[in-house]
């Protein structure tokens, strides 16, 4: 499996790496595409070099969209090459998890109509203005669609990102 992390400046840093990590745990080949191909700085100062700019990313090539919390995803929904990626992605019923402000790239990709979601707080008006039904827990799957409200619902998150790509809840590997 191959999962994509669309991210940029302003990355909220624990949703990037908690779900990259995880998913390496699980030998998912993770990819981190970013608008430039220069190191981008979370929230909280950490720095991540991607491995390629989102504009030579075939999004045929992965199984997995994921888009972090923070400012970044403003920046991204700002990007018509992140935007496409991500409606190609839901447009195939390739699975899409965002978490927190990451739903604001799947609203600019008008992929919420008629979904149930969850968000960050601060955007549910804006989840609901693009016809989606929102949702206030922690996480919220809707078929391929996996969307979680922010940092404090990690584990959560980490959960239900490992039930989306199959991944037995349960089972102790020694």
């Amino acid at each position: 499996m191959k999962a994509l992390f669309l991210a940029a400046d302003g990355f909220e840093d624990l949703t990037l790496f908690l779900p990259w990590y995880r998913l390496r745990e699980e030998d998912v080949d993770v990819t981190v595409a970013s608008p430039f191909l220069h190191a981008i700085t979370g929230q909280h100062g950490y720095v991540v070099e991607p491995d390629t700019a989102i504009h030579g990313v075939n999004p045929d090539e992965f199984d997995l969209l994921l888009i972090p919390d923070g400012p970044a995803a403003e920046r991204l929904r700002l990007r018509e090459e992140a935007v496409d990626v991500a409606r190609t992605f839901v447009d195939d019923g390739k699975k899409v998890a965002a978490i927190g402000h990451g739903a604001q790239l799947l609203i600019s990709a008008g992929a919420l109509d008629g979904r149930r979601v969850t968000c960050a707080p601060g955007i549910r008006d804006d989840v609901r203005g693009a016809g989606a039904v929102y949702s206030d827990e922690a996480t919220v799957t809707d078929g391929p669609l996996l969307t979680g409200r922010g940092p404090d619902d990690l584990p959560a998150f980490a959960q239900a990102l490992m039930a989306l790509i199959g991944v037995k809840k349960g089972l102790l590997r020694v």
